[in-house]
């Protein structure tokens, strides 16, 4: 499904990203992990076609991606949840979610979307900026399932909720897995959350994969050398 390859990414000469590779695959769930600043963020954005390549390679579904744009990584599968959920504000939340509706194409429907976030109902009018941040969150979640992605890329999609939306979203990702056969790439600092939803782990530090495998086989001592804080 997706598969990076020697993946350089830089900031004019800083270069932030060392030769990663990495790769999902169909009905997986990849979580990607690390302290804040070792180019977590960086690795998704370009992944998405938001931050250009230096080196290496991204391939997603056959096809060599790595020079496309965003929007025609979207329109071919790649579905995009953004650290901050960067909605629309002054738009209600059925605004927000027509956008991507309309902007991909083939999208889904509201009703697809309500059904997996029932509480989005009774919000529909109102500003997304007046929500709360767990609100928010499946509103930006939902807005990128409208697009109908083969892949969903989630960053830190539990950062700033409350307990109860996290299991809410926890169960969303899982039925998105096993319901709708997506794949899921995700960063995440919660370990809990990963570990239960997670087929794969990878961490990142200082810029490069330095550890991988089955998340059953996540050792305590590279959760305390690279995760703990």
């Amino acid at each position: 499904m997706l598969s990076v390859e020697r993946l350089d990414v830089a900031y004019g000469s800083a270069q932030v990203v060392w030769g990663v590779d990495l790769s999902v695959g169909a009905r997986e769930v990849v979580c990607l992990m690390g302290r804040n600043g070792v180019g977590k963020t960086t690795l998704l954005r370009t992944v998405m076609g938001l931050l250009p390549a230096r080196g290496g390679r991204v391939s997603f579904d056959g096809a060599d991606v790595t020079r496309w744009s965003a929007d025609r990584r979207a329109r071919a599968g790649i579905g995009y949840v953004p650290q901050g959920r960067e909605i629309f504000p002054y738009l209600s939340v059925e605004e927000n979610l027509r956008v991507a509706q309309l902007g991909c194409g083939r999208g889904g429907t509201l009703d697809d979307v309500l059904e997996l976030f029932p509480a989005l109902r009774r919000l529909l009018a109102r500003r997304g900026g007046v929500l709360s941040g767990g609100e928010q969150q499946m509103l930006a979640i939902g807005r990128a399932l409208l697009t109908r992605p083969k892949l969903l890329i989630l960053d830190e999609p539990t950062e700033g909720i409350q307990p109860s939306i996290i299991l809410e979203i926890e169960a969303v990702i899982r039925r998105i897995k096993e319901e709708l056969g997506l794949a899921v790439l995700l960063v995440e600092q919660y370990l809990d959350f990963a570990e239960r939803l997670a087929d794969v782990y990878v961490i990142m530090a200082k810029g490069a994969v330095v550890a991988a495998g089955p998340t059953r086989e996540l050792r305590p001592e590279l959760v305390k050398q690279h995760l703990a804080v």
